[in-house]
Formats: C-alpha cells, structure tokens, sequence
C-alpha cells in the first residue's frame, strides 16, 4: 500500500492513522459475512470498560522527579516528597495526585532515558540556586542554544552571580514565554558589549520586542531584467 501510496511520509500521527484505517477497511471488505458469523457467537461485552492503562504509585524525588518503568519524567516542585499515581497508557503518561491530573506527559521509549522540563522545577531552583551546578540534568535546563550562550556569557562577565542570573531569566520564560525570552537573548548577545545580560535587560527588550527586527526578515533587492537581456545579446553576437 506503501508503493502504491508513493511515498512514506506523513505529515501527522492523525494522517497516519487514517491510512491505518483506510487499509484495514480496504482488507476486510470481503471478510464481512464471515465476521457476521463470528459476531453471531461472540459474548456480549462487558458492562464496564477494562482498563487500559497500568498504574503505578510513586514518589516523588528530591530531584522533582518521578520514576516510571525505569525511565525518569519531571514533575511540579510542589510536589517533592508527595505520593502520586502514573498511569502509563501507550503513547503517554498520567499523572495523579489527589484524585486530579497534574500532569500529561508523553512516554518515553526504551530505558534509562528521562525528560525533564525546565517548568517544573524553576521554582525549586530559584530558592535553591546551589543545586544548578551539580543538577544530573542541567543541560536540559538549557531550553535553546541560546539560552546556554547567555549563561556562558554570565559565567564570563559575571561569574559569582551567573547562576542566580541565569535562573532569573529561565524563570522569566516559565512565566512570561519561551519563544521572547530567546529573542531578547538574541537582542542582547548582537549588542555584545553595549548591554549586560541581566533579568532587567531582558525584560527591558522584551517591552519593546516588536520594535525589532525579527532575525528571518531578509530583504531580497529587484532583480534588473535589463541586464539579461544585455547577456542574452551579448551571447548572440559570439555565436
């Protein structure tokens, strides 16, 4: 179906899906009178639904983490030292806590992988900024590329207080968004030594963001038309 369709990509899971449908239906059109016969005997099914996901009670670590079939998934901080549910279906995981989700969580595939969300543990992190250095997952504290040049940029101008900075300006994009922060970093870092790389900064260029030109803006000048018609001539006369 795959030679037939000419290509193996899609765009979504949901597209992928509906070509899982498609085929399966194409297959089992002339198997209906034999499955009309098999529904005949079939038992009718159960009053209540079976559950379909497995469930699992854990704590959660110093670290705001959770470990669920040996991989490791981040959490809320206010959550450190609390008992939850997960409930690990196929594609993802759910977390309970107090009869109410906290969390949705995709799941991890294989073992001894983890996923750790910058979100979750800011907070934690702002009040307990000495943790940052020795974090087991620091590097996924560092959301961009860019993010990771403004803390070596602080470690460099600013080294006694570079952690403390840095997790002000991660705790602005938890609260504030990801997506201008990273901008504002780009703003600052182009200006190189004209503006320090600072919580204030950052929200200084944040307030004026549409101001700037986005770094995709490319001008393209008119193409002069005249100058093929000058080659193609130039051309005809060699021939």
């Amino acid at each position: 179906m795959l030679l037939l369709r000419g290509s193996r990509d899609f765009s979504s899971v949901e597209e992928y899906a509906k070509f899982l449908q498609d085929v399966l239906a194409q297959r089992n059109a002339g198997r209906r009178e034999r499955l009309a016969e098999e529904l005949a005997v079939m038992r009718g099914l159960p009053a209540r639904r079976m559950e379909s996901a497995k469930r699992e009670r854990v704590k959660v670590d110093c670290g705001s983490l959770i470990h669920v079939d040996r991989n490791a998934y981040s959490v809320n901080s206010r959550l450190i030292g609390e008992q939850v549910e997960a409930r690990l279906y196929l594609d993802h995981i759910e977390v309970w806590y107090g009869q109410k989700k906290v969390e949705n969580l995709p799941r991890l595939r294989g073992r001894a992988k983890h996923r750790v969300d910058y979100r979750h543990i800011i907070d934690w992190l702002v009040r307990k900024p000495g943790a940052f250095e020795n974090y087991r997952y620091k590097e996924d504290l560092f959301p961009t590329s860019r993010f990771r040049m403004a803390y070596d940029a602080l470690q460099e101008t600013a080294p006694g207080q570079a952690v403390r900075e840095y997790l002000k300006i991660l705790k602005l994009a938890a609260d504030e968004g990801e997506t201008p922060v990273d901008e504002a970093l780009r703003e600052l870092m182009e200006r190189k030594a004209e503006d320090a790389i600072t919580l204030e900064s950052s929200q200084e260029v944040m307030r004026r963001l549409d101001t700037i030109r986005p770094v995709t803006m490319v001008e393209v000048a008119a193409v002069d038309l005249a100058s093929f018609d000058a080659l193609c001539t130039e051309t005809a006369v060699r021939q």
